[in-house]
């Protein structure tokens, strides 16, 4: 294993980040951790790009004002219904391929990963690629900022809106789904409110929609005006005063920090520790960065029992080796495809609650897939694969659809072209006997059960570079490479 301030580092990059870039190995020895954070929140500073991927003939179809885009859209024939749908489609598709390259090879990881985590809060299936982009640039935005902030703007996404239902909340015909999750999943937690609250806060939303611009609009005469009641607040409320009330309760710094703590630290909650982070976040009045900081600067974040606690998600898997590995893709859409094998597709949460994760990450199909990853990278075997099947994540394919699509991934090759230069350049002054040790110390974070004699029989010896190359293969084809 490596030395102690190596292995906290890494530690510290798999939770705050993405795992180490190649080019980042040798600082993991030179700078303390303290040093390797204060070096990510700088690269985090910067207010991110807007992300826009939406295609020139849809952003055609929205030019003018609302009305006029929304005769349009009525005028649709069935062919250019059909054509407007599949473009969002491929909008989506496009938008998880920049994100992922984003959190491949942006500075900014820290920024990039937290706002990965929102996105698992803030869960949101939406096949309006205006939409998805607009809800995104929210979460890139405050991912480190005012969760009070973030929650009004995600509230107010014509995403969100759209998602939970809540343009058909209207006055006398209130709808509750949005309230519902706004409290369960998105602040209290379940238990902490009444059904009362629910309809109270429901009613305070109404008239709150979006254009189809995906911009944030009031309809005043489908809002409720009258006095509503909500946790014992009573009072003429719209809904940015009940997400106030919300917030004005404890309970929500607590519920947001234990599922952070889960999410960065460990699946086992100490609740002492977690009770100390919640009221240091209430009392920052929610700010995401200082709570960050506490947990990624605090001595207990770097025990043994914490450092490889976690099960990698899918997305942190599949970017983590790109950064370990840098490589350029010819298939692109094969990272899609391994999304969807792996049980996780950007834009496309199972559900509002978003990937219960831990180990609902890992099955028997799924874990074999995972230790394969690494050789499919590396090599040019074709995937046969059979993905989870989910009609959603599926787009809304029609069965023969479905079948082809299969068909295709059956015969789908990622086709990496992996650039091993500044990967063999760290491992040059590393004597012949210490390569495999040294090679295992820097991609995992436990130490491997599986025998040094075992990978070394498995790996090319006829050359220094062979080796290096086939030897990190198999470390990272291990069990113990699929955690964090």
């Amino acid at each position: 294993m490596p030395d102690k301030n190596t292995l906290q580092n890494q530690h510290l990059m798999w939770r705050a980040g993405f795992g180490p870039a190649v080019e980042q190995l040798g600082d993991l020895s030179r700078y303390t951790p303290q040093q390797i954070f204060k070096a990510l929140v700088k690269a985090s500073s910067k207010k991110p790009d807007y992300i826009d991927v939406a295609d020139d003939y849809l952003k055609g179809l929205l030019m003018g004002i609302e009305e006029a885009g929304r005769q349009q859209k009525k005028e649709l024939d069935p062919d250019e219904r059909k054509k407007v749908q599949q473009k969002n489609r491929e909008g989506v598709r496009n938008l998880n391929r920049y994100w992922m390259f984003e959190m491949v090879n942006s500075a900014a990881q820290l920024r990039e990963k937290m706002a990965f985590f929102w996105h698992g809060h803030f869960a949101c299936r939406n096949l309006n690629v205006f939409y998805q982009q607009g809800l995104l640039d929210i979460l890139r935005r405050n991912a480190l900022g005012s969760f009070r902030t973030m929650l009004k703007e995600v509230s107010r996404s014509a995403a969100m809106l759209n998602f939970l239902n809540n343009q058909q909340n209207r006055k006398d015909h209130p709808n509750e789904n949005f309230a519902r999750e706004v409290m369960e999943l998105f602040t209290l937690g379940r238990g902490h409110y009444t059904e009362t609250d629910i309809k109270e806060a429901a009613r305070a939303f109404t008239g709150w929609g979006a254009n189809l611009k995906g911009e944030f609009q009031f309809r005043r005469f489908q809002h409720d005006y009258g006095n509503k009641t909500v946790l014992g607040r009573s009072g003429n409320f719209d809904g940015e005063e009940v997400l106030d009330i919300l917030l004005e309760e404890k309970q929500t710094a607590r519920f947001i920090t234990e599922k952070i703590w889960r999410f960065f630290v460990s699946e086992k909650p100490d609740q002492e520790k977690i009770s100390w982070l919640a009221s240091r976040f209430y009392t920052n009045d929610y700010d995401i960065g200082k709570l960050m900081e506490d947990i990624f600067t605090g001595d207990w974040f770097y025990q043994d029992k914490i450092i490889g606690s976690l099960i990698k998600s899918p997305v942190e898997l599949l970017v983590g080796v790109q950064r370990m590995l840098p490589m350029k893709l010819e298939n692109e859409e094969a990272l899609t495809l391994l999304q969807r094998a792996l049980g996780q597709i950007l834009f496309y949460p199972p559900n509002v609650a978003g990937w219960p994760g831990g180990k609902n990450w890992i099955d028997s199909s799924s874990l074999m897939l995972r230790m394969r990853l690494p050789r499919l990278i590396n090599d040019t075997d074709e995937m046969n694969i059979r993905a989870k099947d989910d009609d959603d994540t599926m787009m809304g394919m029609k069965p023969a659809d479905k079948k082809a699509m299969e068909a295709g991934m059956k015969r789908q090759q990622i086709n990496a072209q992996v650039d091993w230069s500044l990967y063999l350049k760290h491992f040059e002054s590393i004597p012949r006997e210490e390569l495999l040790i040294t090679i295992s110390g820097h991609l995992l974070q436990v130490k491997s059960r599986v025998p040094a004699e075992l990978i070394t029989r498995f790996s090319d010896q006829t050359g220094r570079e062979n080796f290096i190359k086939t030897a990190s293969i198999q470390v990272m084809s291990t069990p113990e490479y699929q955690l964090c």
